[in-house]
């Protein structure tokens, strides 16, 4: 059976039984091959196979755990706080929101389940997006999830004072049930990176330099039988592949010459074609390019001011939406309150809050009440007649 080289060979007009003076090519033609847009292969390119999208996910989910969750004028132990603050028995409350800010990162669905006691929600479980799937209604909208694991399919019927699963999204606008991943919308660079860091991968375990043609000098007239052929490809392969071979000088006789064909990285725009796909996968997640280590102004007042423009523009409002969610969702069980996160906690906005801080003292024209208003406090001193 002809190999893929003989192939070449013939295709360009040459007598099958000879090889004279053909380029015998290392590389062919193909179009793009992009990553399907699915849980799986979005987890496994991007998530587990591409450092930026990694890193982003990990910035995203952990600083948006880390924020802690107040609820605005209630104590600090109502049971909705304790509820969060140790979901259930395998998790604590961070480690809980790490994951649910994972999956909302990978897939643009989060899914939340509750599990009742005498018709009052005691624990909570995040489940994973790929296993879940939207029942839809008469009406269009979700009447139940069927969650498939172990063979099984558990049907989660949304009925009852609180429904049992709280299906979190990011905004879709082609889809009416299900969200659309940041990593969905960045798949086009993130395969450009992946292919970019593969194809230097394969350079360098083809002795970090580019392929190209055996061809027979035109004055010698030579050719070449199917048995020395196979020969010569197989001495190639073994001899002068892979990276122990790296550097090997290649020893040539019979009149062939070795004529590389492919582009250098710099005819590619390599360098800089990898470096803008990364700042574009960078871009859909919402996190300033500096943050990833990515090349740029790093300096360190301009790193605490993208620090200080990742939370206000990515985290908190990512934090706020989740927070009245499960807020409104848990209401019937713990009544109306309003989760809010606790920016004093946030060490990269304490400049912002000194500044405020500073201004509000400052106004003699406002109460005491107003101010703790103003810099969202209650206006009453818990444990104060004033």
């Amino acid at each position: 059976m002809p190999g893929f080289l003989t192939q070449l060979a013939r295709a360009a007009g040459f007598v099958p039984a000879t090889k004279a003076s053909a380029a015998v090519a290392l590389y062919g033609e193909a179009r793009a091959s992009w990553t399907a847009r699915d849980y799986g292969a979005l987890a496994r390119e991007g998530f587990q196979r591409n450092a930026i999208v990694h890193r982003a996910i990990r910035l995203v989910a952990e600083a948006a755990a880390s924020l802690p969750l107040t609820l605005a004028g209630a104590d600090e132990a109502h049971p909705l706080l304790a509820l969060l603050a140790r979901p259930n028995p395998r998790e604590g409350g961070m480690r809980f929101f790490d994951g649910l800010y994972g999956h909302l990162m990978v897939s643009g669905n989060a899914y939340l389940e509750a599990v009742e006691i005498d018709g009052v929600p005691r624990e909570l479980f995040c489940l994973r997006p790929d296993r879940m799937r939207v029942v839809a209604g008469a009406d269009g909208w979700p009447a139940a999830y069927d969650y498939t694991v172990g063979g099984r399919v558990i049907r989660y019927e949304q009925v009852g004072a609180v429904p049992p699963i709280l299906h979190l999204t990011l905004f879709n606008p082609l889809d009416d049930h299900y969200g659309l991943s940041p990593m969905e919308a960045a798949a086009v660079p993130l395969d450009i990176h992946n292919a970019a860091g593969a194809w230097n991968k394969a350079l360098l375990d083809n002795a970090a330099r580019p392929s190209g043609a055996l061809v027979f000098a035109p004055s010698t007239g030579a050719s070449l039988s199917d048995t020395q052929f196979s020969r010569l490809k197989a001495e190639l392969e073994a001899s002068y592949q892979g990276s122990a071979n790296a550097g090997r000088p290649l020893l040539l006789d019979g009149g062939l010459d070795w004529r590389p064909l492919s582009l250098s990285p710099k005819e590619m725009d390599f360098v800089e074609a990898k470096a803008a796909a990364a700042r574009e996968i960078a871009l859909a997640f919402g996190v300033p390019p500096l943050l990833l280590g990515l090349p740029g102004d790093n300096t360190h007042a301009n790193y605490a001011e993208a620090n200080r423009a990742f939370y206000r523009q990515t985290v908190i409002p990512l934090v706020r939406r989740t927070a009245d969610s499960i807020a409104r969702w848990l209401e019937p069980a713990f009544g109306s309150v309003r989760l809010e996160p606790d920016l004093d906690g946030v060490e990269a906005l304490a400049t912002e809050r000194e500044s405020l801080w500073r201004r509000v003292q400052a106004a003699d024209f406002l109460s005491v009440a107003e101010k703790r208003g103003a810099i969202g406090y209650p206006a009453e001193v818990p444990g104060s007649d004033a």
